[in-house]
């Protein structure tokens, strides 16, 4: 009987050990796992490479846009000013369908949190599926925390530049999403 239950309580114990892995990976997203990855080319010009990372490695594609945590990271392979940034974001809403009035209070917000992106630079969004923070480095091993964003709503609107189905750009959607 003692052995029964010393075995249990091992068995208990690695459980409660094998967990705490996923969980502090869960945590850092920079240990996540690509699910995709893609070019951005517009005529001749190289714009940006991106990455789509999850805990997992996969993304669940469904009416959400943002299911559950997930990173999209950009290194920019040109200079951008917050302006041209600003200027991007809001238009791509506006082929999305969101209202003027609501994407103009959306960019209020990132004219704060944006700044002016040198090439080679990262800026990186992650989000726990509700809610989301942006970072910016000219190298990952020092990211820095710039903004965070608070509203759902704006929250999956931002992604859905890129994981929207209706997105402007749909070929490089299927890369990222892993569905090449």
């Amino acid at each position: 009987m003692r052995a029964i239950l010393i075995t249990g309580c091992l068995i208990l114990a690695s459980n409660v050990f094998a967990a705490r892995p996923d969980e502090e990976t869960e945590g850092d997203w920079r240990k996540w796992n690509a699910v995709g990855q893609a070019q951005l080319t517009m005529l001749f010009f190289d714009i940006y490479q991106s990455q789509l990372l999850t805990p997992t490695g996969s993304y669940a594609v469904g009416q959400d846009i943002t299911p559950h945590p997930l990173a999209l990271s950009i290194t920019y392979q040109r200079d951008i000013s917050r302006s041209q940034l600003l200027e991007a974001t809001q238009e791509q809403w506006q082929k999305l369908g969101y209202t003027d009035n609501t994407t103009q209070a959306w960019v209020g917000q990132l004219e704060a949190i944006f700044p002016d992106i040198s090439k080679g630079h990262n800026l990186t969004y992650v989000t726990d599926g509700s809610q989301g923070e942006f970072f910016y480095t000219s190298d990952l091993a020092s990211m820095k925390s710039i903004g965070t964003v608070e509203e759902e709503l704006m929250n999956d609107a931002f992604l859905a530049i890129w994981l929207s189905p209706k997105t402007d750009y749909p070929q490089l959607r299927q890369n990222l999403i892993g569905e090449q």
